[in-house]
């Protein structure tokens, strides 16, 4: 049976950071939804209202674009061990451009000031509600290891080339709405 909650509550913080990977889950006003599986060894719980992770570099930036549209952001957690549990996060997101102050400010005391290669900014979300659910249909797996792919990938990129990359790839979603990633370069011109 599901259960709601106003904010995390201790046993929520606990459970997401015994994950090892969530779903962020965005869609604009018209268009695709979009899912995207993460890693929580770059998220951060900041408080029981609170939720902020690096975002890396991928084929595309459809949670920065969907989040300009409208900022409904969901993340998602499944108990792929020990017991059946699903928990979800509903609220608010907002980017955070690398180099602005508010990055920096999270960057510091958060992820000791250390970004994975190819990061291209943070995700926050200001949670409304918590939603906790069975999980009896979540399969039991065990954890190997983190995937290195998409580090390797951004490390062997030269910095100028990451950018051009994202220039490509990352302005805009796949059904055409600006992700915001380069509006200062707009607005300098």
């Amino acid at each position: 049976m599901a259960k709601f909650f106003e904010r995390m509550e201790p046993a929520h913080r606990k459970f997401i950071e015994k994950q090892h990977v969530f779903f962020n889950a965005s869609a604009p006003a018209t268009g695709r939804v979009n899912v995207s599986p993460r890693a929580t060894a770059l998220l951060r719980v900041l408080d029981e209202e609170t939720v902020v992770y690096l975002d890396l570099t991928g084929s595309g930036n459809e949670t920065a674009a969907h989040l300009r549209d409208n900022g409904r952001l969901t993340l998602m957690f499944c108990a792929f061990e020990g017991a059946p549990l699903i928990l979800r996060l509903y609220g608010e997101g907002r980017i955070l451009p690398r180099g602005s102050e508010e990055y920096a400010s999270l960057l510091g005391p958060h992820f000791n000031n250390e970004e994975p290669p190819g990061t291209r900014q943070m995700v926050l979300l200001k949670v409304k509600s918590v939603q906790t659910s069975c999980g009896y249909n979540v399969p039991l797996y065990d954890y190997k290891d983190e995937r290195e792919t998409l580090i390797r990938w951004a490390e062997a990129k030269r910095p100028e080339a990451l950018e051009a990359y994202r220039h490509k790839n990352n302005a805009c979603s796949i059904d055409g709405l600006p992700t915001g990633m380069f509006e200062e370069e707009t607005a300098a011109s």
